[in-house]
C-alpha cells in the first residue's frame, strides 16, 4: 500500500455502498477476499480506500466512488488528522477561487512537484486575503507531502460544485462526525440574531464575533464590509477564516486567542457585535481583569462570565451600534448579576430580552435568551422601556397535534416573525403594543427592584381569557368526535371464530433483501441531501415516524445534493432503537425528504402491497430477529426482515386489516393528546378564574 494512502472505517464503507454497518460486518465474515485492516484498532479497524473500492466494484456493489466521498475519505484518513486536512483543503479551495488561472499550471505537474511549489502560491493568496497577522498559517512542503491526492480532489470538487460549497460540505461532515467536540450555533438563531442587528448596522457594516467558533454568526450577516472573529481554539479560528473568505468578499480578520484575556481587536469600533459566548465559565479572568476599563457597568462576579462578554461586546461597539448575544436564561435572574443588569437598564444599553424555545441551540434542554444591546450615544436619552418577547411555546405543531419543544421541531419562520414583529416597531418608536403571552414593552422603573429579574415570562400577561375559553370548547368538541371515531374503529374481538384454530400459520417466507435483488422493492437510506435553491423541503425525521407526526426537519445548508424524496405508498422504517414504528407515506407526506436513521422501502405495486409490507415489517418477532445489538444501541438490518410469499390478492386482504389497525392507533393517539390538552386547559382556567368551578 502507498505510504499516504487514504483509509476508511466500516462506517465509511457502509456509506460508500449505501448499506448499514451490519452488512459490512457480514461481508468481512463471509468473504475471505474482503480487504484486510491496515490501521485503526481491533474494535474499530480501518481499511485502504483503494482496496475497498476495488472489492466493492468487483462484487457489483459499487459502480464508482462519488468524488465528494473520495475527498471526504482523504480528509478523514489524513495522517496529520482531519482538521489539518480541512485547513489544507480550504487553502487550496481559496487558491482555486481567487487565482483560478494559476491552478491549472500547478495541477499539471507531478504530485511531488505540486506539493513543493504549492506553498508559494498559497502564501500569496493567504497574505492577500487575511493580512500578515492571520489565523491560517501557510502549510510547508513537508506538511503538504501526504496531501497531493487531497488537494487535487478538493480542486476537482470545487470545479464540480463550487469552492464555497465544497468546503461547506467537508466542514459540515467533520462537524457532524464530532458533535461533542464543538459547540455549534444552528442557522435558525444565527439568522435571527443577524436580523435583529441589521436595522441600525448600515450598509456594508463592520461586524465582530469575539467567540466566533465555526463562524456561523458572521456568515449569517448579509453584505458585510468587514468581518472580525476571534476564538481561543486555533483550529477553529483557521477553519472559520477560510469559511468566511470562501463565502464573502468582505475584509476578513480572524485571530486566535481568548477575547476577554487577550483581545485581538482592542481598537476596532464595530457596527454590530454578534456572540454566542461560552456559558458558566468560572475561569474567565476574574482575578487578573479586576481593573479592566471594559467593566463600565460593574465588575462581573466570578459566576457571571456572560455579563463579562456582554460588556466586552458593548466596549467594541460604536455609539449607537447593536450587539446581540445568545445567553443562558439564568443570566436574566441570578442575584449576583442584578447590579450590572440594573445599570444596563438605567443607561438604556439593554434594549430587549427574547426567550427562545428549548432546543434552539446548545445546551438544547433549556430555553435560551437573546439579549439585544445598544451602545448609548452622547446626547441621546436612555430608553424608558425594555422589550420582552417570549417564543418558548413556538413549535411546528400545536399541542393537539403532538410535538413539543425540540431542535427538530422548531418553526424558525414563526419564531423569526414573532420576534421581528415586536422588535422592529419597538426599535423605531421606543414602545410597542402589548401582545398577551407573547411580547410587551416594560417600563424600566418596574424592573428596578431588589431582583432586577428580566425573564420575559415573568412580565407578560396571560393570553386573553375569551380566546382560551373558546379554545377549550373547540378541544372538547374534537375530543368528543374523536372518542366516537375511536369506538367505530375498535378492532373486532379476537376470540372464537376470529382465532386460527390451528395456531400460527407457517407461510413460505422471503426477505426484504431477496425482494430488493428481484426488483420487487427498492431500498434507500435517509440522511443525504442539502437544501436546494428555491422552495424549502421538509424532512421526515425518525422522531416524526415514532410520534406519528408531520415532517418537521429541514435540510442542512451545503453543496447541491439530491435528497431522497418520499412518494405515496413508500414504507419508512427507523433503523435505530429497536422499536416497531413504521410509516406508510400518504399524499400529505409525499414530497418530503427522508431523514437520517430512516430506511425507505419502495414496493413495486404490481408485486407488493405497501400495507402488507408495513404490517409484517412491524411484527415484533420479525424486528427482533433482524436487529443487531451494540453496547449503546440497537440497529435494524432491514434486508433481514421477512415476509410471507403470498399472492397480491391475499396481500391486499391482509393489508386492509393492517391499514385499519393504523387508523385505530392514530385515533387513540389523537384522543390522548386532546385529553391532555383539555385537562391542562381546565386546570389553568380554574387557577386563573376564567373557568367557573
Amino acid at each position: 500500500m502507498p505510504e499516504h494512502a487514504a483509509e476508511v472505517t466500516a462506517a465509511g464503507i457502509a456509506r460508500l455502498a449505501g448499506v448499514g454497518r451490519a452488512a459490512v460486518s457480514n461481508w468481512r465474515r463471509r468473504h475471505a477476499d474482503f480487504p484486510r485492516p491496515v490501521g485503526g484498532t481491533e474494535t474499530s479497524p480501518s481499511f485502504a480506500l483503494a482496496d475497498v473500492e476495488q472489492w466493492l466494484r468487483a462484487q457489483g456493489k459499487l459502480a464508482e466512488v462519488p468524488l465528494r466521498e473520495r475527498v471526504w475519505q482523504q480528509v478523514t484518513g489524513h495522517p496529520a488528522g482531519a482538521v489539518t486536512a480541512l485547513v489544507q483543503a480550504g487553502c487550496v479551495l481559496l487558491l482555486v477561487r481567487d487565482r483560478s488561472t494559476a491552478w491549472p499550471a500547478l495541477a499539471a505537474v507531478s504530485d511531488r512537484r505540486l506539493t513543493e511549489t504549492l506553498p508559494v502560491a498559497l502564501e500569496e493568496v493567504l497574505a492577500e486575503r487575511f493580512g500578515p497577522e492571520r489565523a491560517v498559517r501557510t502549510p510547508s512542503a513537508a506538511e503538504l507531502a501526504p496531501s497531493a491526492a487531497l488537494v487535487r480532489g478538493a480542486a476537482d470538487l470545487a470545479a464540480e460544485t463550487g469552492a464555497r460549497q465544497a468546503f461547506e460540505f467537508l466542514l459540515g461532515r467533520h462537524l457532524d462526525a464530532n458533535p461533542r467536540q464543538y459547540t455549534l450555533t444552528p442557522p435558525g438563531p444565527a439568522a435571527l440574531m443577524a436580523a435583529l442587528a441589521a436595522p441600525g448596522a448600515g450598509p456594508r457594516p463592520t461586524v465582530l464575533d469575539p467567540a466566533s467558533g465555526t463562524g456561523t454568526l458572521l456568515r449569517a450577516v448579509e453584505h458585510p464590509g468587514a468581518l472580525h472573529g476571534q476564538d481561543a481554539d486555533p483550529d477553529l479560528a483557521a477553519l472559520t477564516a477560510l469559511r468566511l473568505a470562501l463565502a464573502s468578499d468582505a475584509d476578513i480578520r480572524v485571530r486566535t486567542g481568548d477575547s476577554l484575556r487577550a483581545d485581538a481587536f482592542p481598537h476596532v469600533t464595530a457596527d454590530t457585535v454578534l456572540c454566542h459566548p461560552p456559558f458558566n465559565e468560572r475561569n474567565w479572568g476574574h482575578d487578573e481583569l479586576a481593573y479592566d476599563p471594559r467593566w463600565e457597568y460593574g465588575f462581573p462576579a466570578r459566576t457571571e462570565s456572560e455579563l463579562a462578554w456582554v460588556q466586552h461586546a458593548l466596549a467594541r461597539l460604536r455609539p449607537g451600534g447593536t450587539a446581540v448575544l445568545l445567553m443562558p436564561p439564568a443570566a436574566a435572574s441570578r442575584r449576583s448579576g442584578r447590579r450590572i443588569r440594573a445599570d444596563l437598564l438605567r443607561r438604556g444599553a439593554l434594549r430587549a430580552v427574547v426567550a427562545l424555545p428549548a432546543g434552539a441551540a446548545p445546551p438544547y434542554g433549556i430555553p435560551l435568551h437573546l439579549w439585544v444591546l445598544r451602545k448609548p450615544a452622547a446626547g441621546v436619552a436612555a430608553s424608558p422601556e425594555l422589550l420582552v418577547v417570549d417564543t418558548t411555546a413556538t413549535t411546528t405543531t400545536d399541542q393537539a397535534g403532538g410535538g413539543g419543544a425540540g431542535r427538530d421541531r422548531l418553526d424558525w419562520q414563526a419564531v423569526h416573525a414573532a420576534v421581528l414583529d415586536a422588535w422592529l416597531p419597538f426599535d423605531k418608536d421606543g414602545t410597542v403594543a402589548e401582545t398577551p403571552g407573547a411580547s410587551r414593552s416594560v417600563p424600566v422603573i418596574e424592573l428596578l427592584d431588589d431582583d432586577v429579574d428580566l425573564a420575559p415570562a415573568r412580565h407578560l400577561p396571560p393570553p386573553a381569557a375569551a380566546e382560551g375559553a373558546a379554545q377549550l370548547t373547540e378541544v372538547r368538541d374534537r375530543l368528543t368526535e374523536t372518542l366516537s371515531r375511536t369506538q367505530e374503529l375498535t378492532p373486532p374481538a379476537v376470540s372464537g371464530p376470529a382465532m386460527s384454530p390451528a395456531g400460527p400459520v407457517r407461510w413460505p417466507v422471503t426477505t426484504v433483501g431477496e425482494l430488493a435483488r428481484g426488483g420487487a422493492v427498492t431500498l434507500r437510506a435517509g440522511g443525504a441531501g442539502a437544501a436546494p435553491a428555491g422552495a424549502p423541503v421538509a424532512v421526515l425525521t425518525d422522531h416524526d415516524v415514532l410520534a406519528a407526526q408531520a415532517p418537521s426537519g429541514t435540510l442542512p445548508d451545503g453543496p447541491p445534493e439530491e435528497p431522497v424524496l418520499l412518494a405515496a405508498g413508500d414504507v419508512v422504517v427507523p433503523v435505530l432503537g429497536g422499536g416497531t414504528a413504521v410509516r406508510v407515506v400518504d399524499a400529505a407526506t409525499a414530497g418530503a425528504a427522508l431523514g437520517r436513521n430512516l430506511q425507505l422501502l419502495r414496493p413495486d405495486p404490481s408485486a407488493l402491497d405497501p400495507w402488507f409490507l408495513a404490517g409484517f415489517v412491524r411484527a415484533t418477532a420479525n424486528t427482533r430477529q433482524a436487529s443487531s445489538y451494540a453496547s449503546t444501541a440497537t440497529r435494524l438490518d432491514v434486508r433481514r426482515l421477512q415476509l410471507p410469499r403470498l399472492p397480491l390478492v391475499e396481500q391486499r386482504r391482509l393489508g386492509e386489516r393492517f391499514r385499519a389497525l393504523a387508523e385505530f392507533e392514530e385515533a387513540l393517539r389523537l384522543t390522548a393528546r386532546l385529553g391532555e390538552q383539555l385537562v391542562q386547559g381546565l386546570h389553568d382556567g380554574l387557577a386563573d378564574g376564567t373557568v367557573a368551578p
